[in-house]
């Protein structure tokens, strides 16, 4: 009879946690959709600092205004930490000219080096092209078809894939390790189908990587447009033998002292407990490095605000991190997870945002040390404001390291319908994102990190 008469009190304190948590989130959400400084800090980011490839002046420039805006933003303390990252310099304007004596064609193809791509010189490189749509297929040619060619690497999206992301995965292995598959059967160059869904004219970049386990060779490697890839295609089939000319005039530099920004409001409690949101600094310098990641760093320091400027007082020490080095390297990332490892840091949870500034729709989490279990209670508190996923599996590039140490990760999952469409381009510009959506992201983080401290 005593547990019967529990129940309803049991329910009743529930009940009224669950109404004042609603209070909470919804002064949370106020505050950001009319006093945010989001979309102010990100157009000074991308508009006045613009790309920040790691190593570069301007990724140099966009640490000291985090740490400006972290401190204005209401950090206790701003933290630079020390990372050496790539410094990859794309240089003069790449050239892809497809050119059939067949067809009598000559023509420029929109075209962009790959993070990491080796130079051409001025004399460019000049061979016929091989088309291929896996490794299989290269596999099966050998090099008695493949060597002394370009290989086009023709791989499409996979349009029944609901998740963008998902179609991005399987096709970014031709980007990230193309070059060297090709090289390994003879091949002078690469060229693979920007990793996109959408048919434009915008040339995709992105990293790639030589690696020297498959073959010791180092090969020219580029990615052309959407249509520039179909026309290559189709003039393949009337021609076999035409030729393209690429052209690069890329440096890889010794590496280059940079840092991960942290912005910290120390805890009340428990300071010496962390709960970290960010997302990364640096950008591909072809674009303004709006949604990747700009959004993702203006949303982590906005955080900050929500504690000074509510006059919450967290419990646990609350980090807003500007991650270095993610676009070709993950330096940021790794140097962060052996700091806190070097000092014993215990982190209740960590969260990526990295997935553009659109409308929200949920998080994925991780189910380490029972955070999916806490965070799937709160669904009813995110439905309200149209964030109805909360999904098994999260984090992001950045916390790949601070995974491997046990600590539990979130990702921040926005529609990504649209992401890929400007993802690692020209396009990638301040312009491209909504002001509104990018605040209904930051709230929702904002209202995470607040529910995390409040009962973790």
């Amino acid at each position: 009879m005593k547990t019967l008469k529990l129940i309803p009190i049991l329910f009743c304190f529930s009940s009224l946690s669950q109404n004042q948590d609603s209070i909470s989130l919804k002064k949370i959400y106020d505050y950001y959709l009319t006093k945010s400084k989001c979309y102010a800090n990100l157009n000074y980011l991308t508009s006045k600092i613009g790309g920040r490839l790691s190593g570069s002046p301007q990724a140099e420039k966009a640490v000291y205004w985090a740490k400006k805006a972290m401190y204005e933003a209401g950090a206790d303390t701003v933290i630079l930490q020390p990372c050496m990252v790539p410094h990859w310099v794309r240089g003069k304007k790449e050239v892809c000219k497809l050119n059939s004596y067949a067809l009598k064609i000559n023509k420029n193809l929109n075209c962009v080096a790959l993070g990491n791509c080796i130079a051409t010189g001025p004399k460019g490189l000049n061979a016929t092209v091989i088309e291929v749509s896996s490794f299989d297929d290269l596999e099966k040619l050998g090099e008695k078809n493949i060597k002394g060619k370009i290989v086009f690497y023709n791989v499409f999206f996979n349009q029944t894939h609901i998740e963008t992301g998902s179609a991005y995965g399987e096709t970014v292995k031709y980007r990230s390790k193309g070059a060297s598959y090709a090289a390994k059967y003879g091949a002078v160059g690469a060229i693979v189908r920007s990793m996109t869904s959408v048919a434009d004219d915008e040339p995709h970049t992105g990293n790639m990587n030589y690696d020297t386990s498959i073959s010791k060779i180092k090969i020219p490697s580029l990615a052309i447009s959407f249509l520039a890839a179909n026309q290559l295609s189709e003039f393949l089939k009337k021609d076999n033998n035409l030729q393209l000319y690429i052209e690069t005039h890329c440096q890889t530099l010794p590496n280059a002292p940079s840092f991960n920004v942290i912005g910290q409001i120390t805890g009340t409690d428990k300071p010496n407990e962390f709960i970290l949101a960010g997302g990364h600094l640096d950008s591909w310098d072809n674009g303004q490095g709006a949604h990747d990641d700009g959004t993702g760093v203006v949303q982590s320091i906005e955080i900050l605000s929500v504690y000074k400027l509510l006059g919450i007082k967290p419990k646990h020490s609350i980090r807003a991190v500007a991650f270095m080095n993610e676009e070709n390297g993950l330096a940021g990332g790794e140097a962060y997870a052996k700091n806190a490892k070097e000092k014993n840091e215990i982190h209740l949870a960590a969260l990526e945002t990295d997935a553009g500034g659109f409308t929200p729709r949920g998080f994925g989490v991780d189910t380490i040390n029972g955070l999916y279990n806490l965070v799937s209670k709160w669904k009813n508190l995110f439905a309200p404001y149209f964030v109805e996923r909360i999904e098994k599996g999260g984090g992001g590039a950045d916390l790949m390291a601070l995974e491997k140490l046990n600590v539990p990760c979130i990702g921040f999952e926005p529609d990504t319908q649209r992401y890929f469409d400007i993802h690692h381009t020209a396009q990638d510009t301040f312009d491209k994102v909504n002001k509104r959506e990018l605040e209904l992201g930051a709230a929702a983080i904002g209202s995470l990190i607040y529910l995390l401290d409040k009962y973790r």
